[in-house]
């Protein structure tokens, strides 16, 4: 018996050795079942992992050789784990009516297993290898997936007239959420495996992370491709009919003829930052790239490699707007706006507001405002000045620091600032936590004396509830409902959120006010304060200081 088992081995050592580069798969499992049937052996299964985390949530490649009868519960494990951390396991199942292993056999199988996975697995290995490059742990086609696909389209002239989609799930930690990421995992995989469908042989639907996919396809099915992105349900559990809508944020390729492919980036390059857009909702869920979007890319870029060195060297100025009191004349307050000289000029907020808002930038340049408006006003005090109340705009993005308030004190205390004379802006919000926050920041600031403001009320979803549960001390009326003239259809809503207000206490100010007219109805309904360039333009601080002192003599 041990003669005839060396043998079979030897023999199966020889056919691996007299192949050339590919190895003969069915030559060699012959010779497997022979050797395995001589040492009681029922089955083989070869388990496959990319990483050791796939193999800790067993998700790999598996597949079953030496079939010979059934099995009992004794097993013999062989593991390996190859270079790139990928894992692979051998595991010899015992024939049910064969004699027990003994050590000889325990060793035999010991040695087949690591000629399996030197010899026999060479082939196998090399076809997993590229399986394994071109998909993720998951199962997913990859970026490298999609490039090779690129590559044959643009070999075989077929790239011409095709559409590429980088797109996002949107809201989707939503849906893991309230199902869990087991079923999140089903959901996302059932999304794409509808797109595969779509797209069909001549397209492509990768995975590049995440919610994140890629897919290439005919422009003839675009608008099947977009009606599915904008909103398809997912069936995730077939026996109970359970399923859920999902959708997707896209930007999109259009690919001419005057289209000039070098390398994946010509592609890459154009379709995610049109897919950033479109994930922010600005110019809606779908945008197809055009050339102004690349520019708007590259203005993101050059904002915030200059915004550190612009905050170093005080490039961020504070110019004031005055508040009024619309029937007495008299000057009430101020709003502190940041201005960026950058290079010899003036940068619109616009351009670079939007770009710090995306990351926590934001935050750093509203404290550095603060910081210099409570050094101006301790000046104006220590000058004998009259003071007014000034405020000033405070991100959402604040809302995530548990110590804003301690940050935010800590700041006027050290410029030695009476409380009563910061008012802190805050915009409106439209989810539970952020209000929870808000609700804690608005509170604490009115303990401190600090007063507080609802900034660009009527714009958000949420005010009603806003103001009736946060204790504010000024509600500023957004321009999108002060109306332009008496007949304006604007009017009734504007009187009721002014009558509102004032019965609920709040000092009321109207933003964007620019004609005679819309001081009149700000009187008319009772709105006792105005900002906008009917009375004032946002100024430097030489030449609010000049205003100031014209309206305190």
């Amino acid at each position: 018996m041990y003669t005839d088992v060396v043998n079979n081995i030897l023999e199966l050592i020889r056919k691996m050795y007299s192949m050339d580069k590919s190895l003969d798969a069915k030559m060699i499992e012959k010779s497997m079942n022979d050797v395995c049937h001589m040492l009681n052996v029922g089955l083989v299964e070869v388990c496959i992992y990319q990483t050791m985390r796939a193999e800790t949530l067993d998700k790999g490649d598996k597949h079953f050789i030496c079939r010979d009868g059934e099995c009992d519960d004794e097993v013999f494990i062989r593991r390996y784990v190859l270079d790139n951390a990928s894992v692979i396991i051998y595991k010899f199942y015992h024939r049910a009516d064969a004699e027990p292993w003994s050590d000889f056999y325990r060793s035999s199988i010991k040695l087949v297993s690591d000629i399996v996975f030197v010899f026999n697995s060479r082939e196998r290995l090399r076809q997993l290898a590229d399986r394994f490059a071109m998909c993720d742990p998951y199962g997913y086609r990859n970026l490298s997936f999609f490039a090779i696909f690129i590559d044959k389209a643009v070999m075989s002239g077929k790239l011409e007239n095709m559409a590429v989609a980088f797109f996002n799930l949107k809201h989707f930690q939503a849906v893991n959420n309230q199902f869990g990421r087991k079923i999140g995992d089903v959901v996302i995989k059932e999304f794409s495996n509808g797109l595969s469908q779509i797209v069909g042989d001549s397209g492509v639907v990768c995975r590049v992370g995440g919610d994140n996919f890629i897919t290439a396809y005919h422009s003839d099915l675009m608008d099947e491709v977009l009606s599915y992105l904008s909103g398809t349900a997912v069936i995730y559990d077939r026996e109970l009919g359970e399923r859920v809508n999902v959708s997707a944020s896209a930007g999109v390729l259009v690919i001419d003829k005057d289209f000039v492919y070098n390398d994946l980036s010509d592609i890459m390059d154009k379709v995610m930052p049109t897919a950033n857009v479109a994930k922010r909702g600005e110019l809606g869920d779908v945008v197809f790239y055009n050339k102004e979007i690349i520019e708007g890319r590259d203005k993101v870029v050059y904002v915030q490699q200059q915004f550190t060195s612009a905050i170093e060297q005080e490039e961020f100025l504070v110019y004031y707007q005055p508040k009024f009191n619309v029937f007495t004349g008299e000057m009430v307050g101020a709003e502190a706006l940041c201005r960026w000289f950058h290079k010899g000029c003036i940068v619109p907020p616009s351009d670079f507001i939007p770009v710090l808002e995306q990351d926590m930038a934001i935050c750093k340049l509203d404290f550095y405002m603060l910081d210099h408006l409570c050094k101006d006003i301790r000046r104006w005090l220590n000058e004998g000045r009259k003071v007014v109340r000034i405020s000033f705009n405070l991100s959402r993005k604040h809302m995530m620091d548990i110590d804003l308030l301690e940050h935010l004190m800590e700041i006027i205390d050290r410029n030695n600032v009476p409380h009563e004379y910061i008012e802190v802006e805050l915009t409106e919000t439209t989810t539970d936590v952020e209000f929870r926050d808000l609700k804690r920041v608005v509170g604490g600031l009115r303990d401190t004396g600090v007063c507080t403001s609802v900034d660009d009320f009527g714009i958000g979803y949420s005010s009603l509830n806003l103001i009736k549960e946060l204790p504010w001390k000024v509600l500023k009326i957004d321009k999108s409902i002060l109306p332009v003239n008496s007949e304006d259809e604007r009017s009734v809503m504007f009187k009721y959120v002014v009558a509102m207000a004032k019965e609920m206490g709040l000092e009321c100010i109207a933003e964007g006010v620019e004609t005679d007219e819309q001081v009149d109805i700000l009187k008319k309904n009772g709105c006792d304060f105005a900002q906008g360039f009917r009375f004032a333009r946002p100024m430097p601080m030489d030449e609010f200081e000049k205003t100031l002192t014209y309206y305190n003599e």
